[in-house]
């Protein structure tokens, strides 16, 4: 039977701490040089700035890391041309004009929204003081009626036979709970008025 176990201890946690061998030192950078330059890249396009890195190698040898480039960031502080706290203000007075539009286009559109409900609202309001034949539907001779609109009249109708029939239960069941504690229950009608 073959052995089956782990033949390596896998990623183990290791302790910081400076290596002393001087090839051990030089190896372990030169693995971990490209996860720095990326992890650098990463940290240059979050910002948004242009980022110099200098890296000395256990050898002392120079790295360089430069976004856009070495050159350009180099020529920029040679030339004099710092202006890196202004690049940041006017990123910052962009972020905020761009929300200020946005904010003034969503309040246009509510109020826009507001507006037309307003309309609405005024339209129905004079509908129903005006007394029309379009709110009193129930008034409108079947004759004059589509199939389609008949049929939706007697879904209505049969709705609101549902919630008659509905309510004249419950108030029959309010009524009969109420006599029952009295013994008037077994002579109470079962079929009076819905006033």
């Amino acid at each position: 039977m073959a052995n089956t176990g782990k033949k390596t201890k896998g990623k183990q946690k290791i302790e910081i701490k400076m290596i002393e061998n001087q090839d051990d030192r030089l190896i372990t950078f030169s693995k971990r040089r490209s996860g720095i330059y990326k992890k650098i890249g990463e940290l240059s396009t979050l910002c948004g700035n242009e980022i110099l890195f200098i890296i000395f190698s256990p050898a002392g040898k120079p790295f360089t890391f430069g976004d856009p480039s070495i050159e350009s960031i180099v020529n920029r502080f040679l030339n004099g041309n710092i202006h890196v706290i202004d690049d940041m203000h006017a990123l910052i007075e962009a972020h905020r004009t761009v929300r200020i539009n946005k904010l003034i286009q969503l309040y246009n559109e509510v109020q826009s929204q507001i507006d037309s409900s307003h309309e609405t609202q005024k339209v129905l309001a004079q509908q129903i003081t005006s007394g029309t034949n379009s709110n009193r539907w129930w008034e409108t001779p079947l004759d004059q009626l589509n199939p389609r609109e008949l049929y939706e009249r007697y879904s209505h109708f049969s709705k609101l036979l549902d919630l008659f029939h509905f309510s004249r239960s419950k108030k029959i069941a309010i009524v009969f709970s109420m006599l029952a504690p009295t013994g008037l229950a077994k002579d109470a009608p079962t079929n009076f008025p819905l006033s």
